[in-house]
C-alpha cells in the first residue's frame, strides 16, 4: 500500500522483531523439559530503553516516544521476508508493474464499505 500512494521506503520494525537477527533479550518457557524461546523484549528507538542504553537517557528537551514491548520469538528472519516480498510481487503483478517506481502510477485505492463476503457465505 505504501509503494501504490507513492512512498519510497516503508518503515518495518514491528514487523521485523521477534526474529534471530535482532538484538534483544529473548525471554526462555521450560516445555516438556526443554527451554524453548518464546519473546523477545523490542523497543523503537524513541523509547526510554533506547535513549537510557545509547544516549545516557533522556534529554531535558526531549519525551520518549517509543515503547518497549514483549514480541513473539519468530525465529529466522528469512521467511518474513519471503513473505513480504511474495507480497510486493504478487502486487505488482496485479496492477501489472514491473518496477517499485510504476506503482504509484498504477495503483487504484477504493474505500471499502464492508469486509465481510456475504456472497459466498455468513
Amino acid at each position: 500500500k505504501a509503494y501504490g500512494g507513492g512512498s519510497d521506503f516503508v518503515m518495518m520494525g514491528g514487523m521485523l522483531a521477534g526474529h534471530d537477527e535482532c538484538e534483544g533479550e529473548i525471554r526462555y518457557e521450560e516445555r516438556g523439559g526443554e527451554k524453548v524461546p518464546v519473546a523477545m523484549v523490542f523497543y523503537g528507538m524513541s523509547s526510554d530503553t533506547a535513549m537510557n542504553k545509547y544516549s545516557g537517557g533522556v534529554a531535558k528537551y526531549r519525551a520518549s516516544e517509543g515503547k518497549t514491548v514483549e514480541v513473539p520469538y519468530r525465529g529466522p528472519v528469512e521467511g518474513t521476508m519471503q513473505e513480504l516480498m511474495g507480497g510486493v510481487r504478487s502486487a505488482m503483478t496485479y496492477i501489472g508493474a514491473v518496477r517499485l517506481k510504476e506503482m504509484p502510477k498504477r495503483t487504484t485505492f477504493i474505500m471499502v464499505g464492508s469486509q465481510l463476503n456475504t456472497v459466498f457465505g455468513s
